[in-house]
């Protein structure tokens, strides 16, 4: 027992000992979880929008000074000719241009129909389709301001409700999902690098002919890093509720008990991509190029996973992101308990056998 509290504490002076270990560790995931908090976002605010009024009247003006007035829209300038517009796209600062039709007011009252062209520079259609809507919710808003003393038969409201998330802000969708990618990375990576470490040190020889057993060098190479890695994930949770107010809705002990087994897992499949790498180079290769795109793609973190194709789907299920991301999701945006999530939870403690057994096999046959 002594050898291996010893081998631990080898272990903890070796990364306290390289600076670039630790800013790999504590800097790189505050770095990214504020990047990705504040920079990925599918929201608008003060798009440059351009306004065509060729009526000029009473109602067109207050249409405009309520577009204006809102968070999401700032008037860039006004254009006197349809000609313009495709000359202001090109310039590449409007990225909507709003067309009143002549005699607006005058339509609107005579015939109850007058129309707005909502023109968008659909270079980036999500943009493009974002700004359409909340110029549509802006238009419905003041539709019903202007209608509410007018009573229509058989009228039907649609009422949409949004649960879960009902301001729809995109930093719930992706603080949660950045969490997930950061633990899976840098656990995975630092963890990678250990064994292969040891072997371009030329100190493997000395574990080869130590008495430590395979399961205690595997235990004492993750452990260290189960407990920096937990140090990270407070620290991101505390810049999720302080910095982007994520709510926590469910069991913050279950939050923890679920980041600490997912944490397991990541570092148990970086020890596996040590002990099959010769050296650190590829480790850090294979740890990098072969979890970050899975990672980011198939956990759903950015993409639905029901609507990829079949094989895709299949493949996801090996991806332990997958069923964090569920879990992180369940426990902070639903406040659901252990009942709605054993399953994910099972998965992952397989999962976390599973690749501490195939690394302590491929461990086993470097002694032989």
């Amino acid at each position: 027992m002594k050898r291996f509290i010893g081998f631990i504490k080898k272990e903890f002076y070796h990364i306290f000992r390289d600076r670039r270990s630790l800013f790999i560790l504590f800097g790189m995931p505050i770095a990214q979880i504020m990047l990705f908090g504040f920079a990925i976002t599918n929201e608008i605010n003060n798009v440059d929008i351009a306004v065509l009024d060729h009526s000029k009247d009473a109602t067109t003006e207050e249409i405009i000074n309520k577009i204006s007035a809102s968070k999401y829209f700032s008037i860039n300038q006004f254009i006197e000719k349809e000609s313009d517009i495709d000359a202001i796209f090109k310039k590449g600062k409007v990225k909507a241009v709003l067309n009143f039709e002549k005699d607006f007011s005058k339509n609107l009252i005579k015939d109850h129909n007058a129309t707005i062209q909502i023109v968008t520079d659909a270079t980036d259609p999500n943009t493009a389709n974002t700004i359409s809507n909340y110029v549509n919710a802006i238009l419905i808003q003041y539709q019903s301001v202007l209608n509410k003393d007018i009573n229509i038969t058989y009228q039907v409201v649609p009422e949409t409700r949004m649960v879960y998330n009902p301001e729809l802000k995109s930093v719930y969708m992706f603080v949660p999902g950045v969490m997930t990618i950061i633990l899976m990375l840098v656990s995975a990576m630092m963890t990678s690098i250990s064994i292969t470490r040891e072997k371009e040190l030329g100190t493997m020889e000395i574990l080869l002919v130590s008495p430590i057993k395979p399961i205690q060098v595997i235990v004492g190479k993750v452990f260290p890093y189960i407990f920096l890695s937990i140090i990270n994930a407070i620290v991101i949770v505390i810049l999720s509720i302080y910095i982007f107010k994520m709510p926590i809705q469910g069991s913050l002990i279950l939050l923890a008990l679920e980041s600490v087994l997912f944490i397991i897992t990541a570092l148990a499949l970086g020890i596996l991509i040590s002990t099959i790498s010769e050296t650190q180079q590829t480790a850090m290769m294979i740890s990098l190029m072969g979890l970050m795109l899975p990672v980011i793609l198939l956990s759903g973190f950015i993409f639905p996973i029901s609507s990829m194709p079949l094989p895709l789907q299949l493949i996801s299920n090996i991806i332990p992101a997958k069923w964090f991301n569920i879990i992180i999701k369940g426990i902070m945006l639903k406040g659901v308990g252990i009942q709605f999530l054993w399953k994910e939870t099972l998965i992952l403690i397989g999962m976390s056998v599973f690749f501490i057994a195939l690394s302590v096999k491929k461990y086993k046959i470097r002694l032989e």
